[in-house]
């Protein structure tokens, strides 16, 4: 395969010297097209001259005569092309191949076989491929070399494609519909000199201009926080997260996230404010979700239904005795409620399918939620699960100062005992705290989970264009 892919570059290294010898640049800086191949069809019948341009996707020549099958973003057109309409036809002959783009100026031409085509007059090369481009009908089949190669899976896979346009479109659904109720877009930095606004393993920089460490974004809660104390009340930001963790089907180091904060509101009116906003866009987008009342549950009845522990009567120990029978690994927490989190991560979430709502989540493991006022142990927070997945996670935002700065106390505690998934202390934010920030309610969704939901596909990587690969 290797000899095979030199000898093509080769070939096309040495067509690339005959049409430099010709005087053809193959590297234009300029093309004349006019028109787009879906809009010169529709006009077929008006029979007017057009410049089109695209990639050939196959070409065959017989004689005096040749055909080609051209592709541009909008669809795939066939080129009849014959010598006594082009000077350059022998030339052309020579040098084109599978994977070239091309300028074709022509008019419209019905073969006898009634097909829809364009008769060339003139046509000019815009880019000569010299690389072997794989047989369209087939693609890549191995997923590796898709992901690495993702301009040839997009180029040769219809699907892959769509799959981009659909996350493009459900993108500007989610904007429209909060712009309609009066959100506004802001920005927050990627890097930060502290890795805060959610519990997650960062990736650690350094500038030299400053000499100070630097982390990208594990989440930008805490300065849309600032934000609100600033005046704004409804905003929201979508934009790249990175997290050093694992990679899975859900899982890739760098993501999408839309994260909103709404003012004056708590946690129950944002549940119904999830709902008919993720309803909308699925709508608009033609992948309706379920339209019945979506399933409210409180985390401790959930786990208690699946499992049988009471979370307020069972000790921490026989939660992690049950942990250690199911196989789950919880060597790195040491709460009750982070072991009773990853018993729902690992054996319960999964077999969540219809949209749930899981509610009032334990405080050590939300530590900017409020708290509960008739239930202390607990927090106005809740998960939006979906097939297995969590999607939203949002809730009552903490605004007391004193008391988020006995939560982030806590959380470094768990810390010094090894817990490496905690939240940061952040002097900073808890100054900006005691200027006061109004009751709040915000929530994180997983742009590209919500993406893989809607567009039916089966692992994140499908729907993220560049996925994280190992370098070869």
């Amino acid at each position: 395969m290797e000899n095979n892919t030199d000898k093509f570059r080769e070939d096309s290294i040495a067509k690339l010297e005959i049409l430099k010898k010709a005087g053809v640049n193959p590297y234009p800086s300029k093309s004349k097209r006019n028109k787009k191949i879906a809009v010169f069809l529709d006009d077929f019948n008006k029979g007017n001259n057009a410049t089109l341009a695209g990639r050939i996707r196959s070409i065959r020549s017989h004689g005096k005569i040749g055909f080609a099958d051209i592709e541009d973003e909008s669809g795939k057109i066939q080129i009849f092309f014959q010598s006594e309409n082009l000077d350059n036809f022998k030339l052309l002959s020579e040098t084109l191949d599978i994977g070239d783009i091309i300028e074709i100026t022509g008019k419209p031409y019905l073969t006898k076989a009634g097909q829809q085509s364009i008769r060339a007059e003139n046509i000019k090369v815009l880019s000569k491929s010299i690389a072997p481009w794989p047989v369209e009908h087939f693609g890549i089949k191995d997923k590796e070399e898709r992901f690495r190669k993702r301009y040839l899976d997009i180029s040769l896979n219809s699907e892959v494609k769509k799959h981009f346009i659909q996350k493009t479109k459900i993108i500007k659904a989610i904007r429209n519909y909060l712009e309609k109720n009066d959100f506004m877009e802001v920005s927050t930095p990627v890097l930060q000199t502290i890795a805060g606004g959610t519990m997650a393993k960062p990736f650690k920089t350094h500038l030299d201009t400053l000499d100070i460490d630097l982390y990208l974004r594990i989440a930008p809660e805490l300065y849309l926080k600032r934000l609100l104390i600033g005046g704004f009340e409804k905003i929201y930001e979508i934009g790249p997260i990175f997290r050093n963790e694992g990679i899975d089907r859900e899982h890739n180091p760098e993501f999408t996230m839309m994260e909103l904060y709404y003012t004056y509101q708590d946690w129950e009116e944002l549940i119904d404010f999830t709902e008919n906003m993720l309803k909308n866009v699925s709508e608009i987008v033609g992948k309706p979700l379920p339209k019945d009342k979506w399933r409210n549950i409180e985390f401790d009845k959930l786990i208690k239904e699946k499992t049988g522990l009471d979370y307020d009567k069972n000790s921490k120990e026989e939660f992690l005795n049950f942990a250690k029978k199911n196989n789950i690994d919880t060597t790195i927490y040491h709460s009750k409620g982070k072991i009773a989190d990853e018993i729902f991560k690992k054996i319960i979430r999964i077999d969540i399918k219809e949209p749930t709502f899981v509610t009032k989540i334990p405080i050590d493991i939300s530590p900017l939620s409020k708290q509960l006022e008739d239930e202390p142990e607990k927090t106005a927070r809740f998960l939006l699960i979906i097939n297995g997945m969590e999607l939203v996670n949002g809730f009552s935002e903490l605004n007391d100062p004193i008391e988020q700065a006995k939560r982030f106390e806590s959380q470094m505690e768990m810390k010094k005992k090894g817990d490496k998934e905690t939240q940061e202390y952040d002097k900073d934010f808890i100054e900006a705290l005691e200027y006061g920030m109004p009751p709040t309610a915000g929530l994180g969704l997983g742009i590209d989970r919500f993406v893989m939901l809607l567009t039916g596909v089966s692992n994140l990587r499908e729907i993220i264009e560049f996925p994280l690969m190992k370098r070869k």
